[in-house]
């Protein structure tokens, strides 16, 4: 199946960040129903959708859900991603009830100080064996 006929939600993320390759992992182990692709920012797909949806892949600060054809970013996107897990991780939803301006202001300096509070890794994290399908390049 070619990437454009596939009708999973891709999620953009950064390969380098420890926390990011974490929040990927977590993904991966819950996604039961394989809902979700991952494109890495540094890979061509990556860059060619932050791109596409107004994101700079150079500093991006800025999580990327592209879904049904629609994208999200920052908060929206992330709790989206986990609600989509289904069961009780729908309740994430209610978080939505805090003002957005305050939730993202809370994401983009978290986002900005990845590196220095989690880490990073030399390279992209090599793909888990079983899950590369599920990754674009």
């Amino acid at each position: 199946m070619s990437i454009d006929a596939d009708s999973r939600a891709i999620v953009v993320f950064d390969g380098v960040c420890v926390l990011c390759s974490g929040w990927v992992r977590f993904l991966l182990r819950r996604d039961r129903d394989a809902r979700y692709r991952f494109a890495a920012m540094q890979t061509g797909r990556g860059r060619d959708l932050l791109l596409l949806h107004g994101l700079d892949p150079d500093d991006p600060v800025s999580f990327l859900l592209v879904d049904e054809g629609r994208a999200w970013s920052d908060t929206d996107a992330i709790f989206r991603v986990v609600a989509g897990l289904g069961g009780p991780w729908r309740l994430v939803r209610l978080l939505t009830l805090i003002p957005r301006p305050w939730r993202d202001r809370a994401y983009r300096r978290l986002a900005r100080n990845r590196y220095r509070w989690f880490g990073r890794h030399e390279a992209c994290v090599l793909v888990q064996p079983g899950h590369e399908e599920r990754f674009l390049v």
